[in-house]
């Protein structure tokens, strides 16, 4: 974080200073987490849905911070009060803080500001643009998927002066974040993946989620640059959006060349034996060279053939960045996943192989998972298993959506099917009536439950692909099956 005296905070955020701060008071990190105070912190105190941060004022001071953003005066142990930088509502002095840092930067330095929104595959392309970007310059990007509210502003918070790139993820749940985003960062490039049914009991229709993610390309400053996915419909009607002094590039994976200009394809998309996407790297427009036209062979070390579209997606916001498109093929090969229990493959020395992707979940990305697995199988002949938890936030559709999922899973003969939870029910029922029976299909209440009968059947060779959304905690399951011996517990249970 830049360095910033209390003064400056307070003016960033239009707060007050406590009687008890030194003006000169200076702050170089910023946090919501009392856990994660240094000397020389800001601890932004914030109320959330089950916690008040204010409570843990005390706890930061001692662990460092020196200086508090919070809501009201609070005091310590001896009953002097804490100094801090007093607002109305922390979470937006968070945004206004942040805004304040990103125009400092800019002034130090010539910065270029990408934000990325989708809703499927925003955490896996921002990993790929950063991996390209701080090739050639200091790059800044969320950790995880730092997307709200309160991420973007964290993100921001570790960025330096001297940041040439600053790649933000970019989420919403309703009308109008997207632009309270976008209004903090001020993007130079927008990128706009997929949209989907993510947070469709919160939005009311897939319409509003289109509308929301278009956003991002209508905050767009003049010589901005929309970076579009041509095989989504609704992300292409996005183009209309894209205001007159910006411009507009294109990826796709299926959408013939050249009936769009400035596009970056990929031809001839397929995958390797273990699934790592493979393709050629296009680049179609009046400032196309013929090297880019003819493209570049590229192979992936992620899993799964819908990295395709991510990667294209890294690729051309990177090509917008000034980038040359034999750079960018020739550094692709050496991007791995970086944020943790996305199609995170781990082959145990028992023969038997987790993709873990079990961060979070929606109708899109659970069946390119699935289908991903399918291939593994298919193309290894070894045993596949799904171990599958429900997708939250689905409203109305949640019954409907869990039940083709089912479905979806017996197409593809994908061989063993364990669903976990009350609330997956229906994905169990999808299955069954699909036609899977007897002990091809499981259904379990908990990840405890799932771990004892994986324990108990697995075998060495066997595939086993985990997802479920976040709020199940999925991802836990998915950790010990990485690091506890299953066959070993198999053993002790003979």
């Amino acid at each position: 974080m830049i360095e910033l005296d209390a003064n400056q905070i307070a003016e960033a955020t239009g707060g007050r200073l406590t009687a008890t701060v030194d003006p000169k008071t200076v702050v170089t990190s910023a946090n919501t987490d009392s856990r994660e105070m240094s000397p020389g912190a800001l601890f932004i105190a914030r109320r959330g849905e089950t916690t008040d941060g204010h409570n843990f004022i005390t706890a930061a001071r001692q662990a460092g911070a020196s200086l508090v953003l919070a809501e009201r005066e609070t005091q310590d142990d001896q009953g002097a009060v804490d100094p801090a930088v007093i607002v109305e509502d922390s979470t937006l002095a968070m945004g206004r803080l942040a805004r304040y840092i990103v125009e400092k930067i800019r002034e130090h330095s010539e910065t270029t500001v990408i934000a990325i929104t989708g809703s499927v595959g925003k955490t896996s392309t921002k990993d790929a643009l950063a991996a390209l970007l701080a090739t050639q310059g200091p790059t800044i990007a969320p950790q995880g998927s730092y997307n709200s509210e309160v991420g973007v502003p964290l993100t921001i918070f570790t960025a330096g002066l001297d940041t040439r790139y600053l790649v933000v993820e970019m989420g919403a749940d309703r009308i109008g974040n997207i632009t309270e985003l976008t209004d903090i960062v001020r993007p130079d490039i927008s990128v706009v993946l997929t949209v989907g049914t993510a947070h469709a009991a919160s939005f009311g229709s897939v319409d509003n989620i289109a509308l929301t993610k278009g956003e991002i390309v209508e905050a767009l400053p003049a010589g901005g640059i929309a970076v579009l996915n041509a095989d989504d419909i609704r992300v292409a009607e996005m183009a209309k959006r894209v205001p007159a002094q910006a411009s507009t590039m294109w990826f796709s994976a299926a959408y013939a060349p050249p009936q769009r200009e400035h596009l970056v394809f990929a031809a001839d998309a397929g995958t390797t034996e273990n699934e790592n996407p493979q393709f050629k790297l296009q680049y179609f427009g009046p400032d196309a060279n013929d090297a880019d036209q003819t493209g570049h062979e590229v192979t992936a070390q992620l899993i799964g053939e819908h990295h395709t579209t991510n990667l294209l997606a890294a690729a051309t916001a990177a090509y917008a960045a000034g980038i040359s498109l034999d750079t960018i093929a020739s550094l692709m090969p050496t991007i791995t996943p970086t944020s943790a229990h996305r199609m995170a493959r781990t082959d145990r020395t028992d023969g038997i192989t987790i993709i873990d992707d079990a961060y979070n979940a929606n109708p899109e990305s659970m069946r390119a998972g699935l289908k991903t697995l399918a291939m593994l199988g298919r193309n290894t002949g070894r045993r596949t298993w799904a171990v599958l938890g429900p997708m939250l936030e689905l409203g109305t559709s949640h019954a409907k959506e869990h039940i083709l999922l089912g479905e979806v899973v017996v197409r593809l003969n994908i061989d063993q099917l364990v669903v976990v939870g009350s609330d997956a029910r229906a994905l169990y029922t999808g299955a069954v009536n699909e036609g899977s029976w007897g002990d091809e299909v499981d259904h379990v209440l908990s990840n405890d439950e799932a771990f004892d009968l994986l324990a108990q059947r697995v075998e060495p060779g066997d595939i086993i692909f985990v997802k479920g959304s976040n709020g199940t905690r999925l991802w836990e399951l998915a950790d010990q099956l990485t690091t506890v011996d299953l066959v070993g517990q198999k053993e002790k249970r003979k």
